[in-house]
């Protein structure tokens, strides 16, 4: 591990809240003054009557989409991800962060990454590199994130002046000259 203060934190939001409308505004505010800005948004759409929608994660850099759902059918009742697609878009994103990265944002550390996968690497590349990491978590993952974190991942509210100062303070300190 390197010297630098490891910044990851977590918007809290419950099911059915729009947390993807916060990130993607944060994201933009920390992009618009210069920052370099990595990650990915969730985005639904529809997939006809009477079926859940399609979700879909948004490359931040590119606009570029990565279809997560998986088309189970009509009376299917599991969960719908895909977890090959969750794993090589991760694979896309760690491979993209470096030193110039200023923020990954991530839409969500919920149930693949309790199990052990989806966006856990790249939240723990981004930390060896000294890069701040947001996401959002659900309740019912809090427990892990804070064991996944050792303690040291801030939880957010969901206000979104408050996420958004909270990022903007990071990069900056992250970007401000350090005392040798």
């Amino acid at each position: 591990m390197t010297d630098q203060t490891i910044a990851v934190a977590a918007v809290r939001f419950a099911a059915g809240e729009h947390i993807d409308d916060l990130l993607e505004s944060v994201a933009r505010a920390v992009g618009a003054r210069g920052f370099r800005v990595a990650g990915y948004l969730q985005r639904e759409t529809p997939d006809g009557p009477g079926c859940c929608g399609v979700t879909y994660l948004e490359d931040l850099a590119g606009g570029a989409r990565t279809r997560l759902s998986q088309p189970l059918g009509a009376g299917a009742r599991g969960c719908r991800l895909d977890p090959q697609a969750l794993a090589e878009a991760a694979c896309r994103l760690e491979a993209t962060i470096g030193p110039r990265t200023d923020l990954v944002v991530l839409n969500r550390f919920g149930k693949a990454e309790a199990d052990g996968h989806g966006f856990r690497d790249v939240i723990a590349a981004a930390c060896e590199l000294g890069v701040p990491v947001l996401t959002a978590v659900r309740e019912p993952y809090r427990p892990v994130w804070n064991a996944f974190t050792d303690g040291l991942g801030a939880l957010l509210s969901p206000e979104p002046a408050g996420v958004a100062r909270w990022a903007l303070d990071t990069v900056r300190a992250r970007r401000s000259p350090r005392a040798a």
